[in-house]
């Protein structure tokens, strides 16, 4: 996997670019003397770069397609019209790029861990073959849970909501190790996670499960454990979405949301959680697509705004690391303003890498044209890219080789003990809300079991559905299984195929996602009440989906739908292990949501 014709060539050249860090450990910071020291190691470097590598070190591009060099001619294609080249290689040399970031699904970068390190290896052969040779910064969203990007072969852990039920430090610690353990093992350094955003809306349709929960001082607590976690394994930790999304009723994807909180309220509500990553060293911010007209009256979004990156961010909070835009794609960012622009004021405003540009050579020639006009300096220029090279030094990229081994990757991404530790964390997280009459756990005669309802697919694998992978955890766990999946709008004759299901079986375990106040996943779950049978309901997401349901025997919440959650949930409806999580936020009451149904908090467990 490791070209070892270039192993010299790539000790020269990063000899060229720096000279072996003196910081020690990763996540230790850096005396006062190292740290000038190093700057001004780095600082020679910059003065090496023409201004359009300069430029180029600030981009965080997307592409297309599992190989740097040799991408399928469909995924050459769609970054030759989209890109203007065809493989990720072309566009760092054409544009001195000093990041990219993979996605899985629609881009197709990533397959399995083995593809990966062979994708990271020709993305540094790409980079260190620029006139001044700089390894790569590769980042990702791994945040597990919900929004994961690498499933097959790596190991899967439980996302934000389900470590904020969990409620230990100690968990989401290591947590975050074991995920930057082997996001590093695959030459990715930086991971925008963890979510600092307090979910204080329940309809909020983007942060939502993503966050630890509703209280921002437990939130900063968990924030602050993943970053240490995240960071000790030699990854870039990246807090998000500055200044706070958790009380938006709008997705920044598609709009530009507003949040309404007064100053008072933001500094209570919003801030603990970014302040409390800066404490413990976070090395990234990502900011967010959204105005907040208590901490900017102009109404720019946050993303654009100097009084917020560097009059509130910088100057208020003393972060001085890498301030990264969320993507420029999104529509909350180009409500105003054209692709040229959106990346010229987000570096005016504070910003030093941009990501995710929805045309490259729009976004580029934008700034490019800025330095030539006068209206960004080079002095500005070299601000950010000193900070970015902070980064890059402080995981090593600049010290040795940046390529990764096979053999590295096969002894770490996947471990057994990896998938051991995630399998007993996600154990803690799941919730036991009702337990009537002590519906639960299963009794040894119930065998046979139906799993009926809502069946999402896997985040990062479509062929994997929530209702079968749940079914085969209890064939597992020794019991005879049927299922039916019937969605998350069941229609008249598949609400009426789950109740003939029913017949016969011991129990049933419904499956529901998203349920509002019109859905038919309640219709289902009532119908499956009338037979008689004993029923089991688990939100395989939100917690607030019980609001809806009225009177159910037993109900369980699991944050997401992955494997290792499900598995989880699986043991503990079979009485294997104990229900331990405790709600993160609040559940109101559907018909009066200014009343608490469940205060956070809640959870039940066997001896209750």
């Amino acid at each position: 996997m490791q070209d070892r014709s270039l192993s010299r060539r790539t000790v020269l050249a990063s000899a060229t670019v720096v000279a072996a860090s003196a910081t020690g450990a990763v996540g230790v910071a850096a005396t006062p003397a190292v740290a000038h020291g190093r700057d001004h190691r780095l600082k020679k470097i910059i003065s090496r770069m023409s201004v359009e590598a300069k430029i180029g070190q600030l981009f965080v591009p997307y592409f297309y397609g599992t190989s740097a060099t040799s991408p399928s001619r469909f995924d050459q294609d769609r970054n030759l019209r989209e890109l203007g080249v065809r493989t990720v290689a072309e566009l760092i040399a054409k544009y001195h790029i000093g990041g990219v970031i993979y996605f899985s699904g629609w881009a197709n970068n990533i397959k399995d861990p083995r593809q990966i390190a062979d994708l990271t290896n020709g993305v540094q052969r790409a980079s260190l073959a620029l006139p001044t040779p700089i390894p790569s910064l590769i980042s990702i969203d791994q945040e597990h849970g919900a929004n994961v990007r690498i499933g097959s072969g790596a190991t899967q852990l439980p996302g934000a909501m389900a470590l904020g039920a969990g409620r230990s430090l100690s968990d989401a610690r290591t947590a975050g190790l074991i995920s930057g353990t082997e996001l590093a093992a695959l030459g990715i350094h930086q991971n925008f996670a963890p979510v600092a955003d307090v979910n204080v809306n329940p309809a909020n349709p983007i942060i939502n499960v993503r966050s630890f929960g509703a209280d921002a001082r437990a939130v900063g607590r968990m924030v602050a454990a993943q970053v240490t976690g995240y960071q000790r394994a030699g990854v870039v930790a990246c807090a998000k979405h500055f200044p706070g999304h958790g009380d938006t009723g709008e997705d920044s994807h598609t709009g530009l949301p507003v949040i309404t909180h007064t100053r008072e309220e933001w500094d209570r509500i919003d801030a603990p959680p970014f302040k409390a990553a800066i404490a413990a060293g976070v090395d990234s911010i990502m900011t967010a697509h959204l105005q907040v007209p208590a901490l900017d009256p102009s109404n720019e979004p946050a993303t654009l705004s100097p009084t917020i990156l560097q009059g509130v961010l910088r100057e208020e909070l003393g972060f001085d690391g890498v301030i990264v835009t969320d993507a420029l794609n999104m529509q909350g960012v180009r409500t105003k303003y054209g692709d040229d622009r959106v990346p010229v004021l987000a570096l005016k405003a504070g910003a030093d890498q941009l990501l995710f540009p929805p045309d490259i050579d729009v976004a580029y020639n934008g700034v490019l044209a800025a330095v030539r006009s006068g209206e960004i300096t080079e002095d500005r220029l070299d601000e950010s890219v000193l900070r970015i090279l902070r980064v890059k030094d402080k995981v090593g990229l600049l010290d040795g080789s940046p390529y990764v081994a096979a053999k590295e990757v096969d002894r770490v991404v996947g471990a057994r003990k990896h998938r051991l530790a995630a399998a007993r964390i996600a154990e803690r997280t799941t919730t036991l809300l009702v337990n009537e009459d002590g519906a639960l756990p299963l009794r040894r005669g119930q065998r046979k079991l139906l799993v009926v309802g809502a069946s999402p697919a896997f985040p990062t694998d479509d062929t994997r559905t929530t209702v079968p992978e749940l079914a085969k955890a209890f064939d597992e766990l020794g019991y005879s299984t049927t299922h039916l999946a019937t969605g998350r709008a069941p229609d008249p004759a598949k609400i009426d195929e789950a109740v003939a299901a029913a017949g016969g079986r011991d129990a049933v375990v419904v499956t529901t996602d998203n349920v509002g106040a019109t859905s038919a996943q309640r219709t289902l779950v009532a119908r499956l009440l009338a037979t008689g049978v004993p029923v089991v309901h688990l939100a395989v997401r939100n917690p607030y989906d019980i609001a809806h349901l009225g009177e159910v025997p037993a109900s369980l919440v699991s944050y997401c739908w992955t494997e290792v959650e499900l598995r989880a949930a699986a043991r503990v409806i079979a009485g294997r292990v104990e229900p331990r999580g405790k709600l993160p936020v609040p559940v109101q009451r559907a018909d009066d949501p200014t009343k608490v149904l469940f205060r956070s908090g809640h959870g039940l467990s066997y001896d209750d």
